[in-house]
């Protein structure tokens, strides 16, 4: 499992979940996760300064909603994404746990990874370049191949 791909889902469902009617039972799940990665006792369950930090940030998402502040709830959704990578790096054992509570509140949280990869391979051949093509996030380019030879 690529841990930047699971923080990623995992601060995008937080974030998601924070203005839907599935809210309640999702932040008590994520709190438990937070909870146990953060205490010294994994037992100990919900952490009430998770809690606390889930509502602060739902409030926040759905202030700069209302207000059309489209760059705060981004900033929402990174924070989260450094506060689950901070949690996943101090308890290994979480990504299981993480991956399972994932799958049961995004089931499709696997599909919409992989729709938004995109993979793109160019190969640039002959005698003269203008300029650069450079597509997608994830590409490949290969220059200097020798020309076909011409009659």
């Amino acid at each position: 499992m690529d841990v930047a791909a699971l923080v990623t889902a995992g601060a995008t469902t937080i974030v998601g979940l924070m203005a839907s009617e599935a809210w309640t039972y999702a932040s008590g799940r994520f709190a438990r996760l937070l909870g146990r990665t953060d205490a010294a006792d994994p037992a100990e369950g919900t952490d009430p300064a998770a809690e606390a930090e889930l509502r602060a940030s739902r409030a926040e998402l759905l202030v700069a909603r209302a207000d059309g502040d489209e760059a705060a709830a981004v900033r929402v959704e990174e924070a989260w994404r450094d506060r689950l990578r901070a949690a996943l790096e101090r308890d290994p054992a979480a990504v299981r746990e993480l991956t399972e509570l994932l799958d049961e509140v995004n089931p499709d949280w696997r599909a919409d990874r992989a729709a938004t990869v995109q993979n793109t391979t160019t190969n640039i051949s002959g005698g003269t370049f203008n300029s650069q093509v450079f597509t997608g996030n994830d590409y490949t380019v290969t220059f200097n191949q020798q020309p076909e030879t011409r009659p």
